[in-house]
């Protein structure tokens, strides 16, 4: 059986629900839809998390297919693991962690899911964090990376933008102030 193994990586807290809804259910019901099997890989961690988690459910039951799994991926034995038990189709801690400090566990649990799977869907607003250092790292591995929101807010500033691009193709000192100008 061929298996499709999917992470999803994002911060704590959130926000626009609905932009994440509305690009992450036609992706979660065509995987489903096109893979022999699919399992999800998803942490507990945070509010991205957890919605992630429910939209999972929500596809799961729309279209009724027995091809895929969530797979609850804990980077250490947690209290109160029986009310998950009954959410998640599976629950794994990976042997890769040992005994790692739980701050550098879930670092650890984040590499090995990076490792594991075939693509890699994030929510990163800022270039700092747990999540932001997983997608990183999965661009470092090559994966295939599906961005479910900008990296941070200086895509959308045009003064920022530009300089990107002259950091990018070398610009002369002239072409900040036409920047400055322009911007």
């Amino acid at each position: 059986m061929n298996i499709y193994r999917v992470a999803f990586f994002g911060h704590r807290r959130i926000d626009r629900l609905g932009e994440i809804e509305e690009r992450l259910v036609p992706i979660l019901k065509e995987l489903i839809l096109t893979k022999e099997y699919v399992e999800f890989y998803i942490g507990r961690n945070g509010e991205f998390d957890e919605f992630v988690a429910s939209l999972i459910k929500r596809v799961q039951k729309q279209l009724d297919r027995d091809n895929n799994a969530m797979i609850l991926t804990l980077p250490y034995t947690v209290k109160d693991i029986e009310y998950y038990v009954d959410y998640y189709d599976e629950i794994v801690i990976p042997d890769a962690i040992g005994k790692a400090h739980p701050k550098g566990a879930i670092t650890l649990r984040n590499k090995w899911m990076v490792e594991t799977c075939d693509l890699i869907i994030c929510y990163i607003e800022r270039e700092e964090g747990g999540a932001y250092a997983a997608v990183k790292h999965a661009k470092m591995k090559s994966k295939n990376i599906v961005y479910l929101r900008k990296t941070s807010n200086r895509a959308h500033n045009p003064v920022m933008k530009c300089f990107e691009l002259i950091y990018a193709i070398g610009l002369s000192s002239r072409a900040i102030l036409v920047c400055f100008y322009l911007g």
